[in-house]
């Protein structure tokens, strides 16, 4: 359905984007992952076609939208990941002020507003000024402005950054529902790595403007199946203790939590009994040493050296 091909984009010395292919298939939820500075945002700004590659092109149904974007606009939807909203307006003169803006008149206008109402929660919240709602009703209104069109395509750049857990599995439910439902092809972008988890079918991963892996949630997983993850526990780590398990030659990656530390090795390295003798070494009163099934988290800190939130 969507493909784009050696897309590349540069501001001024800076390449943000290199050379990216991935595809969306129609119907499909896509995780896309990065963490900050990865390139992320530049890549949906030029497949949404408010910002023009350098080079590559974005193919949809086979056709560019660079060369044609109006058509494509017609058809996708746009979640930013800064609430876009009039917030001196009520949420239902917003919802008609954008659909007027997809050029929805009369009763058809009306009809999508009470429709899009309902579907985010917010009926009996319609003439309510914006600026009074929380920060997840705003989240869910905007998503509602995206959905009024009756979008193929909806691009979702982290809609629940910064809310309440209830309006967050609200917000899940959601775009599972308009997935389900309407066939609705999901493009989404999460901080959140336990939310890529629930929805997606298929995740693509960036840093530093490349795709560095793609896949289902189960072929990125086996990107460690040669490697296990060592989770260690305890009340407090020593930068001793850390630098050791850094400085070991068998270890891949170390990655500190408030009271765990994962360690990642070799498949056929056997840590466990290293990994007590250096807590007793450097003082480490330790309280568990597991192995721990790879997580997709586990994969990206592996591919990125950072976590997804940092």
């Amino acid at each position: 359905m969507i493909e784009l091909v050696n897309l590349t984009k540069r501001f001024k010395q800076i390449e943000a984007v290199k050379n990216l292919n991935l595809f969306i298939e129609r119907g499909e939820i896509i995780g896309l992952l990065g963490p900050n500075g990865a390139g992320k945002s530049t890549a949906i700004s030029m497949l949404s076609t408010l910002v023009e590659p350098t080079s590559g092109d974005v193919l949809f149904e086979n056709k560019s939208i660079v060369k044609n974007p109006s058509s494509f606009r017609k058809i996708v939807g746009i979640v930013p990941q800064e609430i876009a909203l009039y917030e001196d307006l009520s949420a239902e003169e917003n919802l008609y002020f954008f659909g007027r803006i997809y050029h929805l008149r009369g009763k058809k206008l009306k009809q999508k507003v009470d429709e899009v109402l309902e579907q985010i929660g917010l009926t009996d919240r319609r003439k309510d000024i914006v600026k009074k709602f929380s920060g997840g009703m705003k989240r869910r209104l905007n998503i509602g402005v995206a959905m009024l069109h009756d979008p193929e395509v909806i691009i979702m750049d982290e809609p629940t950054v910064g809310i309440d857990p209830q309006s967050r599995n609200y917000i899940l439910e959601t775009v599972k529902r308009l997935n389900q439902e309407r066939k609705m092809t999901v493009l989404y972008t999460s901080h959140y790595m336990e939310e890529v988890e629930l929805l997606c079918d298929r995740i693509y991963i960036m840093d530093k403007g490349n795709l560095i892996a793609s896949g289902t949630k189960d072929e990125i997983k086996k990107i460690l199946s040669n490697e296990n993850t060592i989770s260690i526990k305890a009340d407090r780590f020593s930068e001793g203790f850390l630098t050791a398990l850094r400085e070991h030659p068998s270890v891949t990656s170390v990655t500190v939590g408030e009271k765990e530390v994962l360690v990642i090795v070799p498949r056929s390295v056997r840590m466990f009994s290293e990994v007590i003798q250096i807590a007793e070494k450097h003082g480490i009163e330790l309280h568990s040493v597991d192995n721990k099934a790879p997580t997709l988290e586990d994969v990206f800190l592996h591919l990125t050296g950072r976590a997804l939130r940092d």
